[in-house]
């Protein structure tokens, strides 16, 4: 069986972006219940030094766009919303749902071989497309996820790992 670059990208990321649109709205809805501002949560952070959840969801949306678009040659799209609020939130995922569905399969199955550059800090990396997607894109994509669905847990919103799947 061979796994093309579209196929560990585009739709694991839709699967994902899913559930995390699904654990954003049971986060809404435990506010809710518990008359808990939601701004409590969307800044929430699982230590004073981390990101806040807002900023997971943004970092977790721009791997998955960032990544697919430089993958496929593409200029990387921007989003000019914000991350304070979970309507914001959902808003952002909603856009990247949209860019995740305009890429094209052919050109990101290109992509393994593509030379990839883009910036880090002050300067730039270059790595050859697989090894942007296995090293880089792919394992900084699940940590924001991962850490998302971490403060919610940590804040008491009742997800399951289901949640976090998408399933």
């Amino acid at each position: 069986m061979s796994l093309s670059v579209y196929d560990v990208t585009v739709p694991v990321y839709l699967r994902l972006l899913s559930g995390l649109a699904r654990s954003l709205a049971k986060a809404a809805e435990f506010c809710a219940a518990k008359k808990v501002d939601p701004a409590v949560l969307v800044t929430a952070r699982l230590y004073p030094d981390m990101w806040s959840l807002g900023h997971q969801v943004n970092a977790a949306c721009n791997h998955a766009v960032r990544g697919t678009a430089r993958l496929a040659g593409m200029t990387v799209p921007s989003f000019d919303g914000k991350d304070a609020s979970f309507t914001d939130l959902e808003a952002r995922i909603a856009w990247t749902v949209a860019h995740l569905k305009s890429v094209d399969r052919a050109v990101l199955d290109e992509g393994a071989d593509r030379e990839v550059v883009f910036p880090s800090g002050d300067s730039e990396r270059r790595m050859s497309g697989k090894d942007y997607l296995l090293d880089f894109s792919l394992p900084n994509l699940y940590f924001h996820f991962t850490t998302a669905y971490d403060i919610l847990r940590h804040s008491g919103v009742p997800l399951l790992k289901a949640d976090f799947l998408g399933e």
